[in-house]
């Protein structure tokens, strides 16, 4: 009774892989308090791909592309796999620390952060070869629409908020709509 994973929900997106496509177990992501198992590693949100992370455990690399718009829809930047190739006036700002960590796998984390507000756009962790936790973010999705993302929950817009949901994704995106 005390445990509060009893009461959470498991959801499906009804989204079957093809036969093949994944020789090693999904990448499973947590958004806040959500957790979207055997991912592809898309986010897809308001029905757009706008994150991508990809893992490369035997470098220790974490990697991040991202969209990111502004509250009247308009694209400002993109990163690519940890770089800028759109970054209107240097706004933004991507941070890769280098830890001295036991091992290479939990090594590696991106840090986003918007130089004009302050505000931190996305950190995410490689918590495994099979884990990343997005546990921080402030961005706009390509509606315009306000994402956040804390420890506790993901809200997108003033319509909806997840928190503590697990989704089965079955090879395909994360889906934040």
């Amino acid at each position: 009774m005390d445990d509060p994973t009893a009461f959470r929900r498991i959801e499906s997106l009804g989204y079957t892989a093809p036969v093949g496509v994944l020789p090693k177990p999904g990448l499973e992501l947590r958004i806040g308090s959500n957790i979207f198992r055997s991912t592809n590693g898309v986010v897809r949100i308001h029905g757009k791909e706008q994150l991508v992370i990809e893992v490369k455990p035997e470098h220790g690399l974490l990697l991040v592309t991202l969209d990111l718009y502004d509250e009247e829809s308009v694209r400002i930047a993109h990163l690519r796999r940890n770089v800028f190739t759109l970054n209107g006036s240097g706004r933004f700002t991507v941070d890769i620390p280098i830890g001295q960590r036991s091992s290479q796998v939990d090594a590696s984390s991106v840090l986003v952060t918007d130089l004009q507000s302050s505000h931190v756009v996305l950190e995410a962790r490689m918590a495994s070869e099979y884990r990343v936790d997005i546990f921080c973010g402030r961005l706009y999705s390509h509606k315009g629409m306000l994402v956040e993302i804390t420890p506790h929950y993901c809200r997108i817009g003033s319509g909806m908020t997840l928190f503590g949901n697990i989704v089965e994704a079955r090879g395909g995106p994360a889906i934040l709509d």
